[in-house]
């Protein structure tokens, strides 16, 4: 409890009790009387029955941290003046037609990712679903480090990809966890290549509006989001988790991805099990649920000693062979991302499988002639699919993304 921590935090003029969040990303604090902004959260044994999440950009000092054993990610920085202030960088942040603007693209040019930093997906009890049973990271999705303070139910709606609005009544939100295997995997949603998917309308799309500036739509917040190069999907890392936010503020760990066992280990103990109770097709008490062996759209492959493996990404450690036994786990001379594309009707898509002569396509870069013209639907927020012939399509290649080592 923060009464036994002593690390102390500045914020608003005052000084609170805190515990720290994602290594010092966001701090919930902690405070014995009624202060604006905070809300009444009491805990068993605890003095100080009211709580609020900030980011860490928002406080003014931290007292009692301990040093952390990883490279922080690099925040988001904002240049302020007198004429441009920070509810001006989000008012701009929030309009299409500031997409360009030298101060909007530089502030969405200080956050990026890098190799090892820890991305993040809300999801809904359906989407939770789904990646339990195999799917893989993909489309839009946020750095943890700028998300961290979005601790709830209601806070973390407006990350949303499903369409859900936050008032649907659900007490828990779900969220997947990862770490980034190479920053040519994603992109910034923000340009020309994404004007067409700022163009679409209501009707076409689930989710909020892309805005084109490379933030995510906020009345309150300056977040920056990051879309899977292509809306491809991504390898699952090694130790890949699977999360829950009830509204109590608590993070959840539900499933740790077990690479060579290509399956989701249950973490979550007798207390917390009634988070998954939502969750269509998952039983509580399974210990153990495979994702399959269905094919993949997306793998990792690695060469060592000359010949080519599958491999996997465990990090921040390294990338090493893909196999059951230790012994054989050895770390890859080289390594990439292997995706099929693939063109149907003049639009460029993604294979994501192959079924009785059809193949299930992912639109690389929707827009809405590229939705009139496959009759591709919406997914979720920015991913539109499709069926078609496997005769039909052209361009028909399987390519490397090497990465750098």
């Amino acid at each position: 409890m923060p009464e036994r921590t002593g690390l102390r935090v500045a914020f608003g003029g005052a000084v609170y009790p805190a515990e720290e969040i994602a290594r010092g990303a966001a701090y919930e604090l902690f405070s014995a009387d009624e202060v604006a902004g905070f809300e009444w959260a009491p805990r068993t044994n605890s003095a100080l029955p009211w709580r609020r999440f900030v980011h860490v950009t928002e406080v003014g000092a931290v007292y009692g941290a301990t040093e952390q054993a990883e490279e922080p990610e690099s925040p988001l920085l904002v240049p302020l003046h007198r004429e441009r202030g920070w509810s001006e960088v989000h008012r701009l942040a929030q309009q299409p037609a500031a997409a360009d603007d030298p101060l909007i693209t530089a502030v969405r040019g200080s956050a990026g990712v890098r190799r090892g930093t820890r991305m993040m997906k809300i999801l809904s009890a359906r989407q939770l679903a789904g990646y339990v049973r195999g799917w893989l990271p993909h489309g839009f999705c946020y750095r943890e480090h700028d998300v961290a303070h979005l601790r709830t139910p209601t806070t973390t709606s407006v990350l949303r990809t499903d369409g859900g609005d936050g008032r649907d009544g659900a007490d828990v939100t779900y969220a997947l966890r990862w770490r980034a295997a190479d920053p040519g995997d994603y992109d910034v949603p923000a340009g020309a290549a994404y004007r067409g998917l700022t163009a679409l309308g209501a009707r076409d799309r689930l989710g909020p509006a892309v805005l084109g500036t490379g933030f995510t739509p906020s009345n309150h917040h300056l977040i920056p989001e990051f879309v899977t190069r292509d809306f491809a999907d991504l390898p699952m890392p090694a130790n890949a988790t699977l999360l829950a936010y009830p509204a109590e503020g608590v993070e959840v760990v539900l499933y740790a991805y077990q690479a060579e066992q290509r399956g989701w280990l249950r973490m979550v103990g007798p207390q917390w099990r009634h988070l998954l109770a939502a969750v269509p097709g998952l039983s509580p008490d399974q210990e153990y649920v495979p994702t399959g062996e269905a094919p993949r759209s997306t793998r990792l492959v690695g060469t060592y000693a000359g010949g080519e493996y599958e491999a996997v990404a465990d990090l921040p450690g390294d990338f090493r062979v893909l196999a059951l036994t230790r012994a054989a786990r050895y770390p890859v001379d080289g390594v990439s991302r292997r995706l099929r594309l693939t063109a149907w009707r003049g639009v460029p898509c993604l294979v994501l499988r192959e079924e009785a002569g059809w193949l299930r396509l992912r639109l690389r870069r929707p827009d809405p002639d590229a939705v009139a013209a496959t009759g591709a639907q919406c997914q979720e927020r920015g991913v539109y699919e499709t069926w078609a012939p496997g005769g039909e399509v052209t361009d028909d290649q399987v390519v490397d993304h090497p990465y750098l080592l």
